[in-house]
């Protein structure tokens, strides 16, 4: 078992005051087998009043409402967590399932079929011409080769670019451009992965860097595999995923994964700019 904190701060800085409607925030991980959350605290300013529920995902999110102006948004987030190492090297996929192609069973059918549905069908013919380099109709190949292949096909075919803007690119712009950030990544390998029939969703959470970094928010696809559950591909780094990975909320679409959402009122160019700090770092247990 490990303990580590994370430490999450985000900030918005207006040139005076505004009013601040109703905000959206995912800053809780997603509890289980392998992980548990020692502690957590949240603060707000301006002052408002925290509300959690879980939503359709089962996910843990914070509805805030603000009760008065300011000039300043400052949602602050330390949680933490024991992790309990699930190796990735183990996973106990079903025998029917470990060559692909294979059906999932009629039990999962209607559990799975959302997350089998591309959210981008217009982008279909663009990806499959793109897929044709892993994978041929009637080629028989083993399930997590051809996974892996598409996680390192992503890594190795585009560029990471670290990217500000709100939103996704859609898939065939990131085929287009040649790169992405890691959001990018996750949808286009969750869209490749359900143009092949697999229930794919897209993750978002943190995940710890190297000795002497900070850590960092971060996006991965999960895949659902029979026998061994939801499965996690990071094709930003080339790797399954780990330990290192802490998820916080897992959506059929990444803007209901959006970390922090919610609106303002106040003249258009009161907004001054955005900070955000992540830190992810191990601690000693109590």
């Amino acid at each position: 078992m490990k303990r580590i904190r994370i430490l999450h701060e985000t900030e918005y800085l207006y040139r005076q005051p505004v009013k601040f409607g109703p905000h959206r925030a995912l800053m809780r991980p997603r509890e289980g087998h392998d992980l548990h959350i020692a502690r957590a605290r949240v603060s707000v300013v301006p002052r408002a009043t925290v509300r959690w529920l879980r939503d359709a995902y089962d996910n843990c999110i914070a509805t805030i409402s603000f009760e008065e102006p300011g000039n300043r948004l400052l949602i602050s987030s330390e949680v933490d967590v024991d992790l309990y190492y699930d190796d990735p090297v183990e996973w106990p996929i079903a025998p029917f399932a470990r060559y692909f192609p294979f059906q999932y069973p009629p039990e999962e059918h209607i559990d799975l079929m959302a997350h089998r549905l591309p959210s981008y069908p217009y982008d279909g013919q663009i990806l499959l011409n793109w897929l044709r380099d892993l994978y041929e109709p009637g080629q028989v190949i083993g399930t997590l080769d051809l996974l892996g292949n598409l996680n390192t096909h992503i890594f190795q075919s585009l560029k990471y670019l670290h990217r500000e803007e709100a939103g996704v690119q859609l898939p065939d712009e990131t085929l287009r451009r040649g790169s992405g950030s890691c959001r990018d990544f996750a949808v286009l390998m969750m869209e490749a992965a359900r143009y092949w029939g697999l229930g794919a969703r897209f993750v978002t959470g943190y995940i710890q860097m190297a000795e002497g970094q900070h850590g960092a928010t971060h996006a991965w696809t999960e895949i659902y595999l029979p026998g061994a559950g939801w499965r996690g591909f990071d094709p930003t780094n080339n790797k399954l995923v780990g330990p290192e990975h802490i998820s916080v909320a897992v959506a059929r679409e990444q803007e209901k994964a959006s970390p922090l959402s919610g609106h303002w009122e106040g003249p258009a160019d009161a907004f001054s700019r955005m900070n955000v700090s992540v830190q992810v770092v191990p601690i000693s247990g109590d």
